[in-house]
C-alpha cells in the first residue's frame, strides 16, 4: 500500500485517522471534524462536552496545537445526537474547540458550519440532513444548531443544482443566537502599578473603564483609547502590546464577582474574551478579540458582535432593526460581519441579534499520529520558551 493511501486509511503504523474539512470566515479558521473521532458519552450536549474534556482532550490538542495546528487554530466537533435533536428542537449539535478548551458559542464557526452542513450529503456526518427546510422563493435553507449556549438558528443562502441544494457562497450566512444582553456597563478597573503596560503609563492612567456583555459567551469590551492606545489599525501599536494589555484586563475583570452572571446557566458564567474596539458607534466599528488563552480572532467575532450590538442597544446607540457592520483588522475594507438587533434588548435586557458573514472552504485533511512520535499530544511554541 502506498504511503499516501496508508495515511488516509489510518492503517499500518498510524493510529485512527481523523478527517476534517477546513474553512475560514473573514480570515478566522474553522477545522470541522467529520470522522475518526471517538464516541462522546453522555446524554446531553453539556455532558458530552464534559466527557470530551475529561477523556478526549488529547485529541483537541492534537488538532488545535502544533504541528497540526497553531496557537490560534479553532475547531468544531459535530455531535450528531443531543437531547435537543431527540426532541425535534435541533438538527445537529456541535462542540467548539480552541487552544485552551471548549467554548460555549462561536459565530464565525457557525457561519462556516452553515455552509458545510447544507453542502454535505453524507448521512454519517449529518443524519438529519434531509429534514432541513429549503425555501425556494427566498432561496434559503434553515438550520437549527445546538451549541453549548443553546439553539442557534442559521439561515444559509442556497442554490439548486442537479436537483441538489448547495450553499450559495456569494451571499452571507446569517444566524440568530441565544438572547444577548449587557451584563455590566462602565466598570472601572484599577490597574496595579506593577501591571501597567507601557501605553497606559505613557498616558498617566491608572484605571480602565470597560463594559461586559453576553452574546453566547461573556466579553469585556473596551475602547482602545481606554487602554492608552491611539487605535487598533495604522497607529503603530504591536500585537504584543495589545496582548499584554488585554491579558491584564481579562484577569482583573474575571476576578470581579457578578459581572458575568447568566440568568439560567451557571456553567456559562465566565469571561471568555476581551474585545478592543476602535470608533465603536451605531454603524459598527473595528474590533480585535483576544479569547480563551489569548487566542486572537482574525474575524470580527460573531458572538462578540452579538454582545456589542446588545451593548449598543442598552447604551442607546442603536435601535431594533438597525444594521451595523463590524470589522477586524483583517476584514477592514472587505468581508466584515453585519449585526442587527431583531428583538428585545431594551435597557440591557435580553435581545436577539442577527449576525451575517461569509465563509470559504480551504481544504480537506486527514490527520494521523505515529506511535513513536513524542509530540503526539501537540505543543505550543510559546510554552517551550
Amino acid at each position: 500500500m502506498d504511503v499516501y493511501q496508508r495515511l488516509v486509511s489510518g492503517q499500518g503504523e498510524t493510529n485512527t485517522a481523523i478527517h476534517t474539512v477546513d474553512m475560514h470566515t473573514a480570515g478566522e479558521p474553522t477545522r470541522i471534524v467529520v470522522s475518526g473521532y471517538p464516541t462522546l458519552h453522555g446524554h446531553t450536549l453539556l455532558q458530552k462536552r464534559a466527557y470530551s474534556k475529561q477523556h478526549l482532550d488529547h485529541l483537541r490538542t492534537q488538532l488545535m496545537w502544533e504541528p497540526r495546528g497553531h496557537a490560534d487554530m479553532y475547531g468544531a466537533l459535530l455531535v450528531q445526537a443531543t437531547e435537543l435533536t431527540e426532541r425535534g428542537q435541533a438538527d445537529i449539535g456541535v462542540l467548539f474547540m480552541h487552544n485552551e478548551g471548549y467554548s460555549t458559542m462561536c459565530g464565525h464557526a457557525t457561519i462556516a458550519l452553515g455552509r458545510f452542513l447544507v453542502d454535505t450529503q453524507d448521512k454519517s456526518i449529518f443524519p438529519l440532513r434531509e429534514q432541513l427546510k429549503y425555501d425556494a422563493e427566498r432561496r434559503e435553507t434553515e438550520l437549527r444548531l445546538h451549541a453549548p449556549c443553546g439553539v442557534v438558528h442559521v439561515t444559509v443562502p442556497t442554490l439548486v443544482e442537479d436537483g441538489k441544494v448547495r450553499s450559495d457562497e456569494s451571499r452571507a450566512v446569517t444566524f440568530v443566537s441565544v438572547p444577548s444582553f449587557a451584563s455590566a456597563r462602565d466598570v472601572v478597573v484599577d490597574i496595579p502599578e506593577a501591571e501597567r503596560w507601557a501605553a497606559l503609563r505613557a498616558k498617566g492612567r491608572t484605571q480602565v473603564r470597560v463594559d461586559v456583555a453576553y452574546g453566547g459567551a461573556f466579553y469585556a469590551i473596551v475602547d482602545a483609547k481606554e487602554l492608552g492606545f491611539d487605535g487598533i489599525v495604522g497607529h503603530g501599536h504591536s500585537l504584543r502590546e495589545l496582548d499584554e494589555a488585554t491579558a491584564t484586563v481579562k484577569r482583573l475583570v474575571a476576578g470581579r464577582r457578578g459581572l458575568t452572571r447568566h440568568p439560567s446557566e451557571p456553567e456559562l458564567e465566565y469571561l471568555y474574551g476581551v474585545i478592543v474596539t476602535d470608533d465603536e458607534g451605531a454603524q459598527g466599528g473595528v474590533g480585535l478579540c483576544f479569547f480563551a488563552d489569548q487566542e486572537v480572532d482574525r474575524s470580527p467575532t460573531g458572538s462578540g458582535v452579538s454582545a456589542r450590538v446588545a451593548l449598543a442597544v442598552a447604551a442607546g446607540r442603536t435601535a431594533l432593526g438597525e444594521t451595523a457592520v463590524f470589522h477586524s483588522p483583517v476584514s477592514v475594507g472587505g468581508d466584515g460581519f453585519t449585526g442587527t438587533a431583531v428583538a428585545g434588548g431594551a435597557s440591557g435586557g435580553a435581545g436577539r441579534v442577527a449576525v451575517g458573514g461569509r465563509a470559504w472552504y480551504t481544504g480537506a485533511h486527514v490527520f494521523v499520529c505515529e506511535g513513536g512520535d513524542r509530540r503526539v499530544a501537540g505543543f505550543l511554541l510559546r510554552d517551550c520558551l
